[in-house]
């Protein structure tokens, strides 16, 4: 019997893509090795946002031609649309199926190696037909939208996933209903750019009156039973209209993740996301703290763009401390091949770039820590456990219970007693009335 394994680097989309791929594949009858040495063939699924994202997968694909010389390797994903040439000079790759394409390797075998040598599978421009009704993980990605038609100044995604494509709303409610059939007690709604969503659709439907459609589906049934989170919105997106689903909603978790990336407007400007001003974040989570008393807060950072000045750079510092951030993502900017940025004077050093980065990240981690006190204090959490002894609450706080469950980890959510916070986490025990 055939086996395989799959390598995801990235995104939650790609997540989500790989684990299609891999339920297909033993549907038709492969079978998952326990590890690459031992597959017949390999699948990298690749991620090209960062230059250190393709160092990264040179170094991958190098160890796993060494551990399994024998071993077919299949590079997809955002780097093989754009570095193809490159990824097939790599030890023992076989083929390079680029992102447009990535469907295609759901039909297995000569299929779909003689299709992506051939006629293209157009998955630029329609949603691919990738699905779910399982997951490997805790929690379950349900993917709604891919691509990205706003060329942001620094960003390689509309390069290598191609413009905005959104998925049917009957497709996604289908999703949902399967995966908590199967016992998913927590789904993470994703895409590239969920600002975009249902643009391309006759009867125009936006991202919130997709959630506001899933709420009316399952809300009433699920509530308190079952939760959602949201993957990434933009500060664009936080207008009275999120405020009204986040006050009705039963199923959407307490917490945001915020694609904020500066907090001065000149940047943002420079970086083509003119389209919100920093201040707009501020002000929706003040609203929002009346809807939410305590809710969890992350954002993308990325800094030391070309020409950031010290004064842009501190006017982000002081932004991210006016913000209740609990945790966030910060990223030196990188040159990414066909961006508009690679070409701006003004590209900072190493050096600075590493200084500004610690600076953000130990404000953040300040912030993380005062959080964890304050949930602490809590008289309970709800918490999905990812393995015996960890696991994440409501808040997106990881969480560690003084003693490990025996036998397997339920899938449901869990009701704990916070007992301390422990270096970056807290340490609970179960709930016991």
């Amino acid at each position: 019997m055939k086996k395989f394994w799959i390598t995801t680097l990235g995104c939650k989309i790609n997540q989500y893509e790989s684990e299609s791929i891999r339920q297909r594949w033993e549907q038709m009858g492969f079978e998952l090795a326990l590890n690459d040495a031992q597959a017949h063939e390999v699948v990298v699924n690749s991620c090209a946002v960062t230059s250190s994202a393709l160092r990264d997968l040179r170094q991958l694909v190098r160890g796993i031609n060494r551990r399994n010389p024998e071993a077919d390797i299949v590079i997809t994903g955002c780097a093989a649309q754009v570095f193809a040439e490159e990824l097939k000079e790599l030890p023992g790759v076989s083929e390079v199926i680029p992102q447009e394409r990535k469907a295609d390797i759901l039909r297995l075998g000569d299929d779909y190696k003689a299709k992506s040598n051939g006629e293209s599978s157009d998955g630029l421009t329609i949603f691919q037909p990738f699905e779910v009704k399982d997951y490997q993980r805790a929690r379950a990605v349900v993917k709604v939208q891919d691509g990205c038609s706003h060329r942001c100044t620094y960003c390689i995604v509309p390069i290598t996933r191609g413009p905005s494509v959104s998925r049917k709303g009957q497709d996604i409610i289908s999703e949902i209903q399967r995966l908590l059939d199967a016992g998913f007690r927590e789904m993470v709604i994703s895409g590239i750019n969920l600002s975009h969503y249902g643009r391309e659709f006759k009867e125009h439907s936006d991202f919130w009156d997709l959630m506001e459609r899933i709420e009316k589906e399952f809300g009433a049934e699920w509530g308190g039973k079952a939760r959602l989170r949201i993957s990434s919105l933009e500060p664009g997106q936080l207008k009275e209209r999120a405020l009204e689903i986040f006050t009705s909603s039963k199923l959407i978790c307490p917490q945001l993740h915020l694609s904020l990336q500066s907090g001065d407007n000149s940047v943002l400007k420079r970086m083509g996301r003119g389209h919100y001003k920093a201040e707009d974040a501020l002000l929706f989570v003040e609203k929002l703290s009346k809807i939410w008393p305590v809710f969890g807060l992350g954002a993308d950072i990325l800094t030391c763009f070309p020409g950031e000045t010290e004064e842009e750079f501190n006017n982000t510092l002081e932004f991210c401390r006016k913000l209740p951030l609990t945790y966030a993502h910060v990223f030196p900017y990188s040159i990414r091949p066909g961006t508009a940025a690679a070409k701006m004077k003004g590209q900072l050093p190493s050096l600075i770039k590493k200084e500004r980065g610690a600076k953000l990240r130990a404000l953040v981690e300040d912030k993380k820590q005062n959080f964890l006190q304050k949930i602490s204090k809590l008289d309970s959490l709800n918490v999905l456990f990812q393995d015996k002894d960890k696991g994440i609450c409501e808040f997106y706080s990881t969480c560690e219970l003084e003693n490990s469950f025996e036998g397997t980890v339920p899938r449901e959510l869990v009701k704990v007693v916070p007992v301390k916070v422990l270096d970056d986490k807290l340490l609970v025990r179960p709930f016991e009335p």
